[in-house]
């Protein structure tokens, strides 16, 4: 199968109407959990469900768009579209090499997305905000400032600490939303048998 007949295969109807639903769902628990400053985001849920069912250019599409479509409404989401690419390609990675059949492997998974996207976040977070986003997470920051580490290193630890929690907590939460699918529903996703199978 060409790669063009596998892409558009990947982005069917269904998938296209998930994906509505997905970023719809990315954009408002985001919005929550960034109101309450909780030290998580979960704004990736809906982007792991679509790697997972779609697979990870479905996935890598719907985290981009999500982050582009919430920054419409808050501006701070915007540049950080390249890590929600990565988080949609690095799971729907991982559900093809089979690491979301279990519930540890979802773990493992989680692990992996978040080194993944560790470099790409710490350059924009340093970069476009001078390591201060608004979110939860700058408390960690804040925090390993005041110990005496540098910009740099205190977000790196903040970037990476919060996404484990956030991105392991993800992937179980996708893992298990797919699990828990009826059959009929899941066989319209072709890559969706890699999860449930």
């Amino acid at each position: 199968m060409s790669f063009g007949t596998q892409l558009k295969k990947d982005f069917s109807t269904i998938t296209l109407a998930l994906m509505v639903v997905a970023i719809v769902l990315n954009i408002v628990v985001g919005q929550i959990v960034g109101m309450l400053k909780l030290p998580v985001f979960l704004d990736s849920i809906g982007t792991v469900l679509v790697a997972l069912l779609a697979g990870p250019w479905a996935g890598a599409l719907t985290g981009f768009l999500s982050n582009v479509i919430w920054g419409l409404v808050d501006p701070t989401a915007t540049p950080f579209a390249p890590v929600a690419l990565v988080i949609g390609l690095v799971a729907g990675l991982c559900a093809q090499f089979g690491l979301f059949k279990q519930w540890w492997q979802a773990i493992i998974s989680g692990i992996i997305i978040t080194i993944a996207l560790s470099p790409v976040a710490v350059f924009i977070v340093v970069a476009v905000y001078g390591g201060v986003t608004g979110a939860g997470a700058d408390f960690i920051t804040a925090y390993f400032l005041a110990v005496g580490h540098g910009l740099i290193g205190s977000t790196i630890i903040s970037v990476f600490t919060s996404n484990l929690v956030d991105k392991v907590v993800t992937a179980l939460l996708g893992w298990a939303i797919v699990k828990g699918l009826a059959t009929r529903f899941v066989a319209r996703f072709p890559r969706a048998s890699v999860v449930q199978s």
